[in-house]
């Protein structure tokens, strides 16, 4: 086939001007008649939970059932590319395997057993203030430290900059200085 450029050019303007008048997209009323699976659902903008760069994201709701995840087009940060840990974020959501109740096991104890959250979040804060009592050290060497090391905080990517910020925060205000962060596992 031998084309010239000018016969090149003359099509591509042809298809360029036919794709611009919207010959080629299918008329709104058979795009309504599609069953979006967004349709109908709560939209929501919110933060990628990764890595702390901060892209912005649109989380369509159905219920308590998240339907679909894509990035936000209007955000500066991504302007609504997500990378490959974004993308998959709603398999992490929607998982059947993911654990959305607390289970505890009793010290020698053979099974696991349910528990309400507020029993665990006082039982880890009971631990918590109990292992500071008996590792608090006021004085080292002579020296005012104020410092407990039977604690350690490691935070992970999953955890954005305020809240690490935050976190930092509270591991100071109680005295713990093994405070480690791994955001690229």
């Amino acid at each position: 086939m031998n084309v010239s450029r000018r016969d090149f050019l003359k099509f591509l303007g042809c298809s360029a001007l036919i794709g611009s008048t919207g010959c080629i997209v299918p008329p709104s009323s058979e795009i309504e008649k599609q069953d979006l699976r967004i349709k109908g659902a709560d939209v929501t903008t919110t933060i990628c939970p990764y890595c702390a760069v901060g892209c912005g994201m649109i989380v369509y709701t159905k219920g308590k059932k998240v339907v679909n995840i894509e990035g936000d087009t209007e955000h500066p940060i991504n302007e609504g590319s997500l990378c490959s840990k974004g993308n998959a974020l709603i398999q992490v959501i929607n998982n059947e395997r993911r654990l959305d109740r607390v289970f505890y096991r009793a010290p020698g104890g053979g099974r696991w057993e349910e528990k309400p959250w507020d029993w665990a979040l006082k039982q880890i804060a009971m631990k918590v203030k109990e292992t500071r009592d008996t590792t608090f050290l006021e004085t080292d060497s002579g020296k005012k430290v104020n410092k407990t090391e039977g604690i350690a905080c490691l935070g992970g990517a999953a955890l954005d900059n305020e809240e690490c910020y935050l976190l930092v925060k509270l591991m100071r205000a109680l005295g713990i200085t093994f405070i480690e962060h791994q955001a690229r596992i």
